[in-house]
């Protein structure tokens, strides 16, 4: 799958986008969580980012295991404040 697209893509990119994610069976994998990861576009994409942020969610296990940096999507910095604070994670959040 493709990064999201952004705010500026047409109606029919974007329920591209939220279709394919809404076929993928729950709970994913550790493989498929991490395979998702990078799918994170440069905004919320009218609201298909948290579709995807949710999806990753069902891997039992956290699919980052580390902060990410801070030049990283802000996406990646939202799932790694959510790993930490449902304790699946040590360690601080950054900004």
């Amino acid at each position: 799958m493709a990064p999201l697209p952004g705010w500026d893509a047409s109606e029919e990119e974007i329920e591209r986008q939220d279709g394919q994610l809404r076929v993928i069976s729950r709970p994913v994998t550790g493989e498929e969580a991490k395979a998702l990861v990078p799918c994170f576009g440069p905004d919320d994409c009218y609201g298909v980012a948290w579709t995807l942020l949710h999806l990753i969610e069902t891997d039992p296990n956290p699919a980052l295991t580390s902060p990410p940096a801070a030049e990283t999507n802000g996406w990646h910095r939202t799932l790694w404040k959510r790993i930490v604070h449902g304790g699946l994670a040590p360690g601080g959040v950054t900004a």
